[in-house]
């Protein structure tokens, strides 16, 4: 029924718990998974009007390191819960200020026919202030998407 399919994690306990569930479901049905951490871009300090920000090359790179690093991390999650299950785990780091935007993207370039996914259920305020990427993923993706909690 499903030969590709992708899961975006954090590296959050919550997005291993849907890992787990994509390699289940991979191992079921003869798939393979590919892991996605999105990441945003480099925001340069603000500086008030007429100052210069200093070393903000240095602090672009730093960031780039760091991103890289905490991706490598997250997607090495995804990859032992893949490989424990004797699943194919491919990775991919996004850079996307709109993390919904760039998993979908990401599942149509890959071809991918299924997102497994968490979402923390945030309600009421919270949800409306940090609001849910797995809600816009829902609402604008045309692939498929179970949500697990």
């Amino acid at each position: 029924m499903y030969k590709h399919i992708l899961v975006p994690t954090d590296g959050s306990p919550l997005s291993l718990k849907a890992a787990r569930e994509a390699a289940a479901l991979a191992k079921r049905f003869k798939a393979k998974i590919t892991a996605i951490h999105v990441t945003a871009p480099f925001a340069p300090p603000m500086s008030s009007e007429g100052m210069r920000v200093r070393h903000v090359g240095v602090l672009q790179e730093v960031y780039r390191k760091s991103s890289q690093a905490n991706a490598a991390i997250a997607l090495g999650k995804v990859e032992a819960v893949a490989t424990a299950a004797k699943v194919a785990c491919g990775k991919v780091h996004v850079t996307d200020d709109r993390p919904w935007d760039g998993i979908i993207r990401t599942a149509k370039r890959k071809r991918c026919d299924l997102i497994v996914m968490a979402s923390h259920g945030r309600k009421g305020l919270a949800g409306l202030l940090l609001g849910s990427e797995t809600l816009k993923v829902l609402t604008h993706s045309k692939t498929p998407v179970l949500v697990c909690r």
